[in-house]
């Protein structure tokens, strides 16, 4: 596949309207229609279901929308590693920043990293842990910081941070009403529990019930934090987040989870036996140094 043509693929899948989509590359129609259709050929399937006036994407449209952007970033990424090679600490490091307190710890630092080396640039991707791992893993990023805990036969890594898991609830839920602003952790194993998708943070939650002789009541995993606040505060359930998960709403409550105090910690990560760029190992070292 061309990359010139996964470029207009993926320009035509946001617009969902060849004629929009052709304004924007700066192109006429014809050939724009041409190039989908030579990848539809390409490929032996149709990517998109054709309406009057609009497009939609078939399952395999979306499948290579989500591929060709990841490819586009690598390309990217490898086109600037490749021209900064002899020239000094220059370049873009790519990074992913799990949701929560990372970006605020990641911002201080690239901050004042590039004070001291004006020349390099930052592309920063955000997702949840297991997520920005597979970057990692295909090579669309070199670092990350993401939620404990991590593999430690596949990723370098140091811990940068740590934050108060909080119990997110409706003000209609009995909980919100008792004095304070922490809740016991024995408070919420009859609650109808929501809880971050990632599999080793779900299995860290079991473990704290486990502790208390008690098993949680898991209703619902999400990735987005936004959507937390949609469903605590219809009181679906109470939703275990880390604090700055919390969303202005005058519906919720947060109350951290004490007795025992929970708290997911940051960690600094990248592939082990993978060679980084001059100037990806000068962050991990400009990092370490601000610990």
């Amino acid at each position: 596949m061309d990359l010139r043509a996964l470029a207009y693929f993926i320009t035509v899948a946001e617009e969902l309207n060849i004629t929009r989509a052709a304004e924007k590359l700066h192109m006429s129609q014809p050939p724009l229609s041409n190039q989908i259709k030579n990848l539809e050929t390409e490929l032996e399937t149709e990517l998109f279901i054709r309406g009057r006036r609009h497009l939609q994407l078939t399952d395999s449209g979306k499948l290579l929308y989500h591929h060709a952007k990841d490819l586009l970033n690598l390309a990217d990424k490898a086109s600037s590693e490749v021209r900064s090679i002899g020239k000094g600490i220059k370049g873009t490091i790519s990074i992913g920043l799990v949701e929560g307190s990372a970006p605020n710890i990641a911002a201080e630092w690239i901050a004042s990293f590039t004070k001291i080396y004006p020349e390099i640039k930052f592309r920063v991707m955000d997702g949840n842990s297991d997520t920005l791992i597979e970057k990692l893993r295909s090579g669309i990023i070199n670092l990350a910081v993401i939620t404990s805990p991590c593999d430690q036969t596949l990723l370098n890594n140091f811990k940068v941070g740590q934050e108060k898991m909080t119990a997110f609830m409706s003000m209609d839920n009995p909980l919100s009403d008792m004095p304070g602003a922490t809740v016991n952790l024995e408070d919420l194993k009859n609650q109808p529990l929501i809880v971050p998708t990632r599999a080793a943070v779900v299995t860290m939650i079991k473990k704290w019930f486990r502790e208390i002789n008690a098993e949680p009541n898991i209703i619902c995993e999400m990735d987005n934090y936004l959507d937390v606040a949609a469903l605590a505060g219809r009181n679906v359930g109470v939703s275990i987040f880390p604090k700055t998960s919390y969303i202005l709403n005058s519906h919720i409550v947060a109350k951290e989870i004490v007795n025992p105090s929970r708290y997911v910690e940051y960690l600094f990560v990248w592939l082990k036996g993978k060679p980084l760029p001059m100037a990806d190992e000068a962050f991990i070292d400009y990092v370490k140094s601000t610990l």
